[in-house]
């Protein structure tokens, strides 16, 4: 098979991240305790058993499938757009879903409803229902107006949304009290560890399905990577590939948005990592292995915002910018570079 070695590399570097995540942090547990109980078998200490099925399992397996998604999702961005930094928040998705939830938190529960009281946690359901409805308005509009716009207008329109979006928070910050503030700046932070079980089987559906989508879609985007125009003498149909792709980021982005809060810098710098690895623009290799590089980086991002051996939890999105700005830098330099000798 070609390339195997870096497909084996990738599937090592994944799976001894998954075991890393599930080992290590405040408390740490022992590889063997981990083996046990990802075989079935019963885990002799009691607290070792409810730190891994409790608390490690799912947020490393939410970790896996949100690194996979916004890959992914940054990856179709990327190729609709023709544009190496796009991602998957340049439609205004993940604005919307962060607008939602600010609406909850600052606007609503700074007027004493008692329905999101108490917030703070990111798995709330509450915040959850708030983001996938900003996420789900902010789909609604930009497929309403992707049919009778180029892909530059949506471009400027889904960033122009995000900012109006931002515009309408700052307002909504400046008059909520400061526990409220701090509610929704603890959810900006982003983490994966907000996640339980009953909301994972809402949210790994979703996910898989967004991704089942991206993947139904390779063949096309191949034709689609070359441009509108030799898309459609191809015979691709440009206009149900647009809708498909939007709809696959809304439920990649949006889903992770809503239940893991907006974490940033994974959808746009794990498409270059894999494009780099495997030198390929074909997606039915450049998929998988965006996918895979995305649940490797979110898997370390999530390890070292835990600082094993520490009390201490890092905000998620700070680990993710200072893995990430230094791949956008190189791309832009190397761009540079490129043109500079053209």
């Amino acid at each position: 098979m070609r390339d195997g070695w870096k497909w084996l590399v990738l599937l090592a570097l994944a799976g001894g991240l998954f075991l890393a995540d599930l080992a290590f942090g405040s408390a740490p547990v022992p590889l063997h305790a981990i083996l046990d109980g990802l075989l079935g078998r019963p885990i002799e200490d009691p607290a070792w058993r409810t730190i891994f099925s409790e608390f490690r399992l799912p947020k490393a397996l939410t970790a896996a499938l949100a690194g996979a998604s916004l890959a992914v999702s940054g990856l179709l961005m990327q190729t609709l757009f023709r544009n190496p930094l796009a991602g998957p928040y340049v439609l205004g998705i993940s604005s919307g879903a962060s607008l939602g939830v600010a609406i909850a938190i600052l606007a609503v529960g700074s007027s004493g409803v008692g329905l999101v009281s108490g917030l703070g946690v990111t798995g709330d359901a509450a915040v959850v229902g708030a983001a996938a409805a900003g996420a789900a308005v902010a789909l609604g509009l930009v497929l309403l107006v992707s049919r009778r716009v180029s892909v530059l207008t949506l471009l400027i329109l889904g960033m122009l949304f995000g900012y109006a979006s931002s515009a309408v928070v700052t307002i909504l910050l400046h008059w909520s009290r400061a526990e409220r503030i701090e509610s929704y700046v603890r959810w900006t932070f982003g983490s994966f560890a907000g996640v339980t079980w009953s909301e994972l089987v809402v949210l790994a559906p979703a996910l898989l399905f967004g991704l089942g989508l991206a993947f139904v879609a390779a063949k096309p985007l191949d034709a689609l990577h070359l441009g509108e125009v030799q898309a459609r003498a191809l015979g691709t149909g440009v206009g149900p590939l647009r809708t498909l792709v939007l709809v696959a980021t809304a439920l990649l982005a949006g889903g992770v948005t809503a239940f893991c809060g907006p974490i940033g810098f994974i959808g746009v710098a794990v498409p270059h990592l894999a494009r780099a690895l495997f030198a390929t623009s074909e997606h039915r290799r450049l998929l998988p292995a965006t996918a895979l590089c995305g649940v490797s980086v979110a898997l370390a991002a999530d390890l070292v915002s835990q600082l094993p051996g520490s009390q201490s939890v890092l905000p998620l999105n700070a680990v993710t910018a200072i893995l990430g700005t230094p791949v956008i830098a190189a791309l832009v330099l190397r761009r540079r570079l490129e043109n500079a000798f053209r």
